[in-house]
């Protein structure tokens, strides 16, 4: 693996195995943070590479560490958990279980990161290299729960995580320093009014015209106040209200959904203001309103330096016209966030749309497919990032 083209030929050897392992993860998903089928492949995997191996207490973690002697500590992590969706691909290798799908790409990040501790395994880098499989990601904030059982203990120079992105052309990487993905908070607005005879409406005071009123303030809120060069995403996704009998007015309507900010300071304003909204509105119209907000994961920021470092390595592993700086972050949220709150480094994302198709299905939907040959490139790449933060450690040194 002495030069890119060596690296890349070796990553493309494993590929058969990391199709494998992949579609064994895709078949049998497990949502939480509890996958016992999924570590159990995982270190199935991992068997006979010479790593140290611990498991999660509270959590079915994965933590491998390759010790290469004096060198920098390198940590690189995949999520493994699945989403509760049903899938709808009509692949052989489709979910067998029911409600529970791969629909975000954490088995093929898995895969890709067991390919990387093979080729790292048959030719160590002066250092350490964790390798960090982590469950809960998909809102149980496992990421957290790893840090809270000792991740980083021992200490760690830089950090790597890879996404998948079924739309990106595939192999093609980017990323970006600074803020490279949103915060994701969760809120529900109550309306209260009064209850009465949907014939009389003027003796009760509906709720339903008023929670309609502050969801098109929201959105004229994000339109017309936020910097589009720090933006924020107000998306209300559910609006209920009233019961079976249709001639009786309600007492209250609830708006929920969830608010993405790409900066700490366009959060805060974004809440700040959506309370304000919500309370004068309803105010004005005699009502009142709450909101109630649930913090999810933080601002993924990305260290300029390091994202850099990544995007040279990108270059020389698969070209310019492969790898590029990312324009603006992703809005969607991720719980590597607080990773990189504590460790310099960077994520970045892996493009893997399928070959052949117009309008690839997105992450998060039933008919989401990859481009599994993407793999390839990925795991090739978490050995590229930690190849290229030893030769700068090297050379500062």
């Amino acid at each position: 693996m002495g030069t890119d083209e060596d690296l890349m030929s070796a990553a493309r050897e494993q590929l058969a195995d990391m199709v494998a392992l992949r579609r064994r993860l895709h078949r049998r998903p497990e949502l939480g943070l509890i996958l016992p089928a999924t570590q159990a492949a995982v270190l199935d995997a991992l068997d006979g590479l010479g790593l140290t191996v611990q498991t999660g207490r509270e959590l079915s973690s994965v933590i491998a560490t390759l010790d290469g002697g004096p060198g920098p500590t390198v940590l690189l992590r995949a999520d493994m958990d699945a989403l509760p969706l049903a899938e709808q691909t009509g692949l052989e290798f489709a979910s067998e279980i029911p409600g529970a799908m791969h629909a975000c790409g954490h088995d093929a990040h898995t895969a890709m990161l067991v390919g990387a501790a093979r080729l790292l395994a048959a030719d160590p880098p002066p250092g350490k290299v964790i390798f960090a499989f982590q469950p809960g990601e998909e809102g149980f904030y496992g990421a957290r729960a790893m840090l809270a059982e000792g991740l980083l203990d021992g200490g760690v120079d830089a950090a790597f995580a890879l996404h998948v992105d079924s739309n990106a052309p595939s192999g093609f990487y980017g990323t970006r320093g600074g803020a490279v993905m949103a915060s994701g908070d969760t809120f529900g607005i109550t309306v209260t009014g009064r209850g009465g005879h949907a014939s009389m409406p003027h003796l009760g005071l509906d709720p339903v015209p008023i929670a309609c009123e502050i969801v098109q303030a929201l959105q004229t809120y994000v339109a017309r106040r936020v910097d589009p060069f720090a933006p924020a995403i107000v998306s209300v996704t559910r609006i209920q209200a009233g019961g079976e009998v249709l001639n009786v007015q309600p007492v209250t309507a609830t708006l929920e959904g969830t608010m993405r900010a790409a900066g700490e300071g366009t959060r805060a304003d974004a809440i700040a203001s959506m309370r304000r909204l919500a309370e004068g509105i309803a105010a004005a119209h005699g009502a009142s309103a709450e909101l109630q907000l649930t913090p999810g994961y933080p601002v993924t920021v990305n260290n300029p330096g390091f994202a850099r470092l990544t995007l040279r390595a990108a270059t020389g592993l698969l070209g310019r016209s492969y790898a590029a700086e990312m324009p603006a972050p992703a809005m969607a949220s991720e719980d590597f966030s607080y990773v990189l709150q504590q460790v310099p480094g960077a994520l970045g994302f892996l493009g893997a749309a399928p070959p052949g198709v117009a309008q690839p299905a997105p992450l998060h939907s039933p008919t989401m497919v990859l481009d599994e040959d993407a793999m390839a490139t990925g795991a090739a790449l978490h050995v590229a990032f930690v190849r290229a933060v030893a030769e700068a450690t090297a050379t500062a040194g």
